[in-house]
């Protein structure tokens, strides 16, 4: 018998992944940094290209100031500057050296932001780049007592390494050039379509495999009916189902057991921690994969097992897949951080999240409403309000992997943007695909059932409610210039225009479904007749492995 409980590990470990659609933000907000006039600029992401004594060599990332003027976004108008180390370095004094519109590079410390700005202009710098002294970019921002701040040359935060690099070469006595500019992304990218195709492929997929399981079921079961069998017949004493069905108290606990996962995971983002996840997420992927040769030819090739010590009964597909299931998901973890380790990605992802939309099943549209309402206000809270709590997005943060050192958590689906020339990925949440599609198959497993045909059900309507839905998240996206969208916020209002029919939809099997509800205990039956009890428990117990862990 499998437990209702191992189940649930398998549901919450999915649904309380990130839901967070993703594109590479070149633009920072802080309300933390207050404007004022003279010190109001967008935080920008600024290219530093080099050439050292007239060869191109390496090309930096820096940070724009909260004040200054804005910087060129085409790389055709920005100028090829000479750069000359500051005398003293740290620039709260007076310069030594003359300046002739060269771009001084000067040390973090000592004075404020704005007072080696100050100096660096009237000594007749074009522009100032500032020395972090950590590896890492720092917002610079005007002190609270400053007013009306009036600085003619843009100032650029660099990393400490990339700013040792300049150094190093200057102190060489070699000519160092550089140029400033901070190219805007492009409105669409190739990469949102072929991920808002990803998503919505993903759930058509997951929808008609689980209707066509759920019909091939009532079909077999109604045959059994048919022979009198008493084993059969009496569908009262069913066993316990091979899926998930949520209720409405288990929709309202996600809110809490989902935010309870995403604080975890933002407290305890680590390398170590990001190394676990992708264990986990490789042994999932290589269950579900195998599981699905299990699921697909329990019937067809009932007669066709062998017998293996531990795992009981095994297919000989199962036997013969799972050697590639495994190789694909450990090449994937070793040469993640390749170019190319996003599809290798993505294909596990698609794999999980078809699955546990096979697996996991709202029993009607009350669950549905609720379980996607609860996540709606769990989308806003940690990508908007949470702000107001840790004065950044809790949910971009675990979603780009910071403090990680990777690019990312692999709980998503991500494709590189290819015409970007900032590059990154674009990214969607596991749980921007799982959520809303337990209301897409549900109406698909309705349709067929009730005898609906495309036109007068409600599948069509809901997929393209989430279609729809998706789309504004992108055009929100790009909008809002890249920064994370909760896509839940945009997709969630769209399932009110579906079609709406008397109570048999909203409440199951209540009203008039007496039939609904005996060819629901049949698939109940037959799905636990499908699945060999040792084979499934040995699969859930890796996902439970993955709950005691976290």
């Amino acid at each position: 018998m499998i437990s209702l409980g191992a189940l649930y590990s398998v549901v919450y470990v999915f649904l309380i992944t990130v839901t967070l659609v993703l594109g590479g933000d070149i633009v920072h907000h802080d309300d933390v940094a207050p404007r004022r006039p003279g010190c109001e600029n967008n935080f920008v992401l600024v290219k530093v290209p080099t050439w050292i004594d007239g060869v191109e060599n390496n090309e930096y990332v820096g940070v724009g100031a909260r004040f200054g003027p804005t910087l060129e976004s085409k790389e055709k108008r920005a100028n090829l500057t000479r750069v000359v180390m500051a005398d003293p370095p740290d620039c709260c004094t007076k310069p030594k050296n003359k300046l002739t519109s060269e771009i001084i590079l000067v040390h973090r410390g000592k004075c404020s932001f704005t007072t080696k700005a100050n100096i660096a202009d009237e000594a007749g710098a074009s522009a100032i780049l500032i020395i972090n002294y950590r590896t890492e970019l720092f917002k610079m921002v005007c002190e609270e007592n400053e007013t009306d701040v009036d600085i003619g040359i843009p100032a650029v935060m660099l990393p400490q390494d990339a700013g040792l690099n300049l150094e190093r070469h200057i102190k060489n006595n070699s000519n160092v050039s550089i140029q400033l500019y901070s190219p805007l992304r492009p409105l669409v990218d190739v990469a949102e379509v072929f991920l808002w195709l990803m998503a919505v492929g993903t759930i058509l997929c997951a929808s008609y495999w689980s209707a066509w399981s759920t019909r091939e079921a009532a079909i077999e079961q109604e045959k059994l009916l048919k022979d009198a069998s008493d084993d059969y017949a009496n569908t009262e004493n069913v066993g316990s189902s091979g899926y998930v069905e949520i209720s409405t108290v288990a929709a309202i606990l996600f809110v809490v057991i989902a935010s309870c996962f995403l604080v975890m995971l933002y407290k305890l983002m680590s390398f170590w921690f990001v190394e676990v996840l992708v264990v986990l997420f490789c042994i999932g992927g290589v269950e579900v994969s195998c599981s699905h040769s299990r699921l697909r030819t329990a019937n067809v090739f009932g007669g066709s097992v062998i017998m293996i010590p531990f795992f009981g009964a095994v297919s000989y597909l199962t036997v013969a897949v799972t050697p590639f299931c495994i190789v694909f998901a450990v090449v994937w973890a070793v040469y993640r951080r390749s170019s190319c380790a996003w599809i290798g990605q993505d294909i596990l992802g698609i794999t999980l999240i078809i699955t546990v939309l096979q697996i996991v099943r709202i029993p009607n549209l009350k669950v549905g409403t609720v379980l996607l309402s609860c996540a709606f206000l769990y989308d806003i809270f940690w990508v908007f309000v949470s702000k107001w709590w840790f004065h950044e997005s809790v949910m971009i943060v675990v979603a780009r992997g910071d403090k990680s050192g990777e690019d990312g958590i692999p709980m998503l689906l991500k494709i590189p943007r290819l015409f970007d020339p900032w590059g990154g990925y674009s990214i969607i949440g596991f749980g921007d695909i799982i959520l809303p599609g337990l209301i897409v198959a549900f109406s698909l497993r309705y349709d067929w059932l009730a005898k609906k045909n495309l036109r007068a059900g409600y599948f069509l309507w809901a997929m393209t409610a989430y279609g729809l839905g998706l789309l504004i998240t992108y055009v929100a996206l790009n909008l809002m210039d890249g920064h994370g969208q909760p896509a839940l916020l945009y997709i969630a209002p769209f399932y009110h225009w579906e079609k709406r029919e008397g109570s048999s939809r909203f409440y199951g099997q209540e009203g008039n479904q007496k039939g609904l509800a005996l060819i629901s205990k049949m698939i109940t039956n037959q799905l636990t007749t499908t699945i060999d009890q040792q084979q499934a428990c040995i699969l859930l117990g890796h996902y439970i492995t993955f709950v005691t862990l976290l």
